[in-house]
């Protein structure tokens, strides 16, 4: 019997190389039969890889080096992840601030986006295209904080400040964006503001690309109102648009920077509405000091794709 064990462990191996090579030559035959589609995609590819792959690689090695642009790297190991969580306070505020806005805004503002397409996709076409602008245009505007900026002034000319004053609410100008007391609710409700952007757009084309027949079939099983409609067909229907507003709204919660550094200036005040992005742009763009930059988006990386990950777990029960 242990002959039998000897012999069979020695010919699995040889078993699994003979598949593997079975499979590469099947790969190298698929891609010489389909080499003109190949060749095609090939200008993306190349693109691809250098301008957004191998950046990501390059990040996730120099994350174990010290690197300040000018001298060569020198290998430190684990000594930067060591000092952020061990060593940098600020860089623990911005993570405990950076899920304020995740938790705040990705699901409220993917709700947000998946309600206001629904409700919009039953409305006619030609008031529908115009709701469909109006709800898609803060996301597009060039100029889309400076709004804020004027209503929440800090002085008695801005309109919050003057609306207060004149009610005799406050006595003396808030400074709104400079109070660490305001500062994270602004943030949360501009990056809201903010967040019906291509998720909501790619809701609206799920939402009419479903079969109508669907939901007359659904109706012979047994559906009888519009959320159960909503759960069994609807949502079932445009899992593919579901899951790419899912990693959007949490790629833009996650990556809350550009908010905080024009509104609360660049850093906040006392690090209020500091954010990982923040801390990013201060040591990468700011100190260059590049090997810590690379430790840090290299975390914010490992959270994003964690978050993904449980965002397909929760959406792979929808319609069940």
């Amino acid at each position: 019997m242990s002959r039998d064990l000897v012999i069979s462990g020695a010919v699995e191996p040889k078993r699994q190389g003979k598949q593997v090579m079975r499979k590469l030559e099947q790969g190298w035959k698929s891609i010489k039969k389909n080499k003109v589609s190949y060749l095609f995609a090939a200008p993306y590819m190349i693109l691809f890889f250098a301008f957004t792959a191998l950046p990501v690689i390059i990040s996730l090695i120099l994350g174990f080096f010290s690197f300040n642009l000018l001298e060569a790297p020198i290998f430190v190991g684990m000594d930067n992840y060591i000092r952020l969580f061990l060593g940098d306070d600020i860089f623990i505020k911005a993570i405990g601030n950076t899920f304020l806005l995740a938790v705040m805004v990705g699901p409220i503002g993917y709700i947000m986006c998946l309600v206001f397409a629904w409700l919009i996709n039953e409305l006619p076409k030609s008031l529908r295209t115009i709701l469909t602008l109006i709800f898609y245009a803060p996301s597009i505007s060039g100029n889309i904080y400076l709004v804020w900026g004027i209503f929440f002034n800090k002085d008695a000319y801005g309109y919050a400040n003057a609306i207060l004053l004149r009610y005799n609410v406050i006595s003396s100008p808030i400074l709104w964006f400079e109070n660490p007391k305001y500062m994270m609710t602004l943030v949360v409700i501009v990056a809201l503001w903010t967040s019906v952007g291509t998720s909501f757009l790619s809701f609206i084309a799920g939402l009419q690309g479903i079969d109508r027949t669907l939901y007359e079939a659904a109706a012979m099983d047994g559906v009888k109102n519009r959320w159960q409609e909503l759960w069994y067909v609807t949502l079932p229907s445009m899992k593919p648009q579901l899951m790419f507003g899912a990693v959007m709204s949490i790629t833009g919660a996650f990556g809350t920077g550009a908010i905080v550094t024009a509104l609360c200036g660049m850093p906040s005040n006392s690090y209020a509405a500091h954010t990982i992005v923040n801390h990013l742009e201060d040591y990468g763009a700011i100190r260059y000091e590049m090997g810590y930059a690379s430790a840090i988006a290299t975390i914010l990386f490992i959270i994003m794709i964690g978050a993904n990950k449980i965002v397909q777990m929760l959406l792979a029960k929808v319609g069940e």
